[in-house]
């Protein structure tokens, strides 16, 4: 069975969907974390169908708190793809592209991706840190959000930290933005590069070769929904700030991802088994802490398509 046919089949066989009430707003209460960014949302079984009124209420939510929290879920794959497709298609990259569980066969990444440290489920991220970054922002549309499910949990570590690029943005003095407003930052991809441990460029120097294709994006990208404009950048990726000379645009690039990781931008979330954490792709960065390679951890990840930033 291909992808493609996967998610079909997963909107198909839902022969509950017709004979089970929809859920409203009424049965949810959204809260707000208190932190940076983010939204607990309760009282909602993603495995059962929801209102129109309620699937608007989420993404007003998202586009409010940025990250919202479902807690409590029990879902086979095919139901978390039914509820992931209220809030968009399945992201799908160039096959040239590569990103992460991008296949052999076809140079696409599975529709759900499992992300984990287990031999035969993936073990596609490890056990160490990652650090903070923007999902798919090396591919021409980048994916505009992530549904990531937590199946098994490690005892400690492994948790994951979003970060509020709005607010990140609307904090820098004015000279600063207006500086940036229009610059174009070419992000390299990573997975063009062996993952053994050797260390990474964080700036394409001009003397340097290019790895790959380079597809230009806004520095300072705008929320196509919201009309929020936030920082793109994410920590320890290559990149290139177009126009601009090496020292210029890596002094640049070092001082904004030195205001990005302030800690009243971050959020850190203790995974709890049954957790979906639903995240905007485009005004958000997120990293792991590392944990004990001898647990393991299994979660497993829905990415939304998106356009082509502006």
């Amino acid at each position: 069975m291909t992808d493609v046919s996967q998610l079909f089949r997963a909107l198909a066989a839902a022969p509950t969907w017709t004979a089970t009430q929809p859920q409203t707003l009424a049965d949810v209460t959204i809260t707000p974390t208190g932190g940076a960014l983010g939204a607990v949302v309760t009282g909602l079984d993603a495995g059962r169908p929801l209102s129109g009124e309620l699937v608007l209420a989420l993404k007003r939510a998202l586009q409010d708190h940025l990250i919202l929290i479902f807690k409590g879920q029990q879902l086979e794959d095919e139901a978390f793809l039914r509820f992931a497709s209220y809030f968009g298609g399945i992201f799908r990259p160039p096959a040239e592209v590569p990103v992460l569980a991008s296949q052999a066969t076809t140079g696409l990444p599975p529709d759900v991706v499992p992300v984990s440290n287990a031999v035969g489920q993936g073990d596609y991220t490890g056990h160490g840190e990652l650090t903070a970054h923007v999902d798919h922002q090396w591919t021409p549309q980048p994916s505009s959000g992530s549904l990531l499910y937590a199946i098994e949990i490690p005892q400690s570590g492994g948790q994951t930290s979003w970060y509020n690029t709005v607010q990140a943005y609307e904090d820098l003095d004015e000279a600063t933005r207006r500086e940036i407003d229009q610059l174009q930052l070419i992000t390299y991809n990573p997975f063009l590069r062996p993952f053994d441990g050797s260390p990474r460029p964080l700036y394409r120097y001009a003397d340097q070769p290019r790895i790959g294709q380079g597809f230009p994006h806004p520095l300072v990208r705008t929320h196509p929904e919201s009309g929020r404009r936030s920082l793109f950048l994410s920590d320890k990726t290559e990149v290139e700030v177009l126009g601009y000379s090496d020292t210029r645009g890596a002094e640049l690039v070092a001082r904004l991802r030195a205001h990005l990781a302030r800690p009243e931008y971050r959020y850190e979330h203790d995974w709890e088994v049954g957790d979906i954490v639903y995240w905007d792709n485009q005004t958000t960065l997120h990293s792991r802490r590392a944990f004990d390679p001898a647990e393991r951890r299994l979660l497993k990840r829905v990415s939304l398509a998106g356009g082509r930033p502006f």
